[in-house]
């Protein structure tokens, strides 16, 4: 039966992000994407023409939505910027875990130079420009364990204002 009113995209990126996180980016193939989905090869190459472009397709969003955070942010705001990239964070859970547990993947996208930026743009964001190692460690340690925060399984509206104090705590002390 012919497949009707079905964004097939999007049906092909849930399916590989699924795959890509439990296997890893290598050791994913198209076909085995195509198979899980019960297309051929063929269809799946007409809306990803490579691995690189079905990851760039699944990671992309996650990237606009970090890039319009840091555009958006107010210097002096670091509590609305965490509690933004909290949420950012959980929307894209998925992805998140995916891009941090998969350097291969970073690598096929050529991400490092931009998360870098983003480590940049974010500490400037949380410290100020000129920060200190201390003001610079513990704007790190606001930022990733907030990130660890919104990837741990549980109730989210506990732990995000649980997550968003602890992190204000580590930039304040």
């Amino acid at each position: 039966m012919p497949r009707t009113r079905v964004d097939t995209s999007a049906e092909i990126r849930a399916v590989a992000t699924e795959l890509f996180a439990r296997q890893g980016f290598e050791k994913t193939s198209l076909r085995e994407v195509a198979e899980q989905l019960g297309i051929t090869k063929a269809a799946l190459y007409y809306h990803f023409p490579s691995k690189v472009d079905l990851v760039r397709g699944i990671v992309q969003p996650l990237l606009d939505d970090v890039e319009a955070l840091l555009a958006e942010a107010a210097e002096g705001d670091p509590q609305g910027f965490l509690a933004d990239y909290f949420d950012v964070v959980l929307r894209h859970r998925q992805v998140f875990e995916l891009v941090i547990r998969d350097v291969g993947a970073l690598a096929q996208l050529d991400l490092m130079e931009q998360m870098l930026g983003w480590r940049e743009r974010t500490y400037r964001l949380l410290v100020g420009e000129g920060a200190t190692p201390a003001q610079i460690a513990k704007a790190t340690v606001a930022i990733g364990g907030l990130q660890d925060c919104a990837l741990t399984e549980g109730s989210v509206e506990d732990f995000r204002e649980a997550a968003l104090g602890a992190a204000i705590a580590a930039l304040r002390s």
